[in-house]
């Protein structure tokens, strides 16, 4: 998975506790920042929206 460009979440903060995700062409991944080589999910990007939209209600 080289090559991706990870951002941290907005919601972020400064204690380490982050999301990051990379968007590719077909999915979406996320991983957690303070253990990024340890593993990431992989969500297409229906299933990202539904997340995202479940979390900011």
């Amino acid at each position: 998975m080289h090559g991706l460009r990870w951002v941290k979440s907005s919601s972020s903060t400064n204690n380490g506790a982050c999301v990051e995700v990379a968007f590719a062409a077909d999915v979406v991944f996320a991983r957690d920042s303070k253990s990024p080589d340890a593993g990431r999910l992989a969500f297409t990007p229906a299933a990202w929206r539904a997340l995202t939209a479940d979390l900011t209600r």
